[in-house]
C-alpha cells in the first residue's frame, strides 16, 4: 500500500513538473512571438512621412547708398515674386526604441525632429539699378534669406506643421494599439503612453 501511494505521488510529481515546464515553454514561446511581433510593426513605421504646401510671397527689394555724403544716394530696387513647394518630413527610419522582453515594455526614446524644406522659385521684375550701384551675388543672396525667413513664418502660422504632426502621431498610434492589444506597456521618453495625445512630439523632448 505504501508503495502504492508513494508510485501515485512521484506520478503527480512528474505530471506537475512537465505541466510547468510546458507552460514556462508556452509562455516564452508568446513572449517571443509578440515581440517579434512589435518588432516587425516597428519595421513597418520606418518610412518616410512628407506633408506638402504651397506658398507664395511678393517681396518688395531695395537698397540705397551714399555718394559724397546723406544728399547724393544710388540706389536699386526690385519687384520678386516667389511661389515655394514646402514639405514637412519625418524620417521614421530614425526612431530610437527598445524592446524589453522582460518588462514587456516597449520603450521610443527618441523620435527624428520635422524636417522643413523650402523649394522657392524666384521671378524678379521692375529691376532698376543707379550706375553706381548695381545688382550683385551678395543682394540676390539677400533676397533669398529674407523670402526663405518670411516664407517661414508663414510656415509656423499654417496647418501644415500640425497637418504633418496629426500624419506621425497617425502612425505612432499603431504601436499604442498593438502594445494594448498584447497587455504591453509603450513608454515614451520618460512616460508612460495611455492615450494618443501623450503622443505628440510637442509634448516631448525629440532627437536633433
Amino acid at each position: 500500500m505504501r508503495n502504492i501511494i508513494i508510485g501515485i505521488v512521484l506520478t503527480l510529481t512528474v505530471v506537475l513538473v512537465f505541466r510547468s515546464c510546458s507552460e514556462d515553454k508556452k509562455k516564452t514561446s508568446i513572449l517571443e512571438e509578440n515581440s517579434m511581433l512589435i518588432q516587425e510593426q516597428v519595421n513597418n513605421v520606418a518610412k518616410l512621412i512628407v506633408t506638402e504646401g504651397h506658398f507664395a510671397e511678393v517681396y518688395n527689394y531695395k537698397d540705397s547708398q551714399q555718394l559724397f555724403g546723406p544728399l547724393i544716394t544710388a540706389d536699386k530696387k526690385a519687384l520678386v515674386v516667389v511661389n515655394a513647394e514646402v514639405t514637412v518630413a519625418y524620417d521614421l527610419s530614425k526612431i530610437d526604441f527598445e524592446v524589453d522582453k522582460e518588462s514587456k515594455t516597449l520603450f521610443i526614446r527618441s523620435i527624428p525632429k520635422a524636417e522643413i524644406k523650402i523649394y522657392p522659385d524666384f521671378e524678379y521684375y521692375d529691376v532698376t539699378a543707379d550706375f553706381l550701384n548695381q545688382f550683385n551675388a551678395g543682394d540676390y543672396n539677400k533676397i533669398k534669406r529674407n523670402v526663405n525667413a518670411s516664407l517661414m513664418k508663414k510656415i509656423d502660422a499654417s496647418s501644415l506643421k500640425s497637418n504633418a504632426e496629426n500624419r506621425l502621431i497617425s502612425e505612432l498610434s499603431k504601436f499604442l494599439v498593438l502594445t494594448n492589444t498584447m497587455g504591453w506597456t509603450l513608454v515614451y521618453g520618460d512616460s508612460t503612453i495611455e492615450s494618443l495625445e501623450e503622443l505628440k512630439p510637442t509634448n516631448k523632448i525629440i532627437k536633433n
